[in-house]
């Protein structure tokens, strides 16, 4: 499922116009963006919670020439699954 195939889901479940719910999903993408961006985490209960993990710099390797490298730490944004979400894929 694609982003517009998300909106008119939401539209036709939400009795919505098209238009509002683009807005409403563009609003919760950036709402959660800026949370994460600010460190927070973001949980929704029964669906799951967003969060910003830590990995730490490491040591890595050219796969065509063997050579050492360092790659640096980063902040990456992740996704934990609720009960709710992980009964219903099940």
């Amino acid at each position: 499922m694609n982003k517009a195939e998300l909106i008119e889901a939401i539209a036709a479940s939400a009795d919505l116009p098209k238009s509002t719910a683009a807005r409403a999903l563009d609003a919760l993408t950036e709402t959660i963006t800026s949370a994460l961006r600010d460190g927070d985490s973001v949980s929704l209960v029964g669906f799951g919670t967003f969060a910003v993990k830590e990995r730490a710099a490491r040591e890595g390797r050219n796969p065509q020439t063997g050579a050492t490298l360092q790659i640096a730490a980063a902040r990456l944004p992740g996704f934990k699954p609720g009960k709710g979400l992980r009964d219903a894929v099940n």
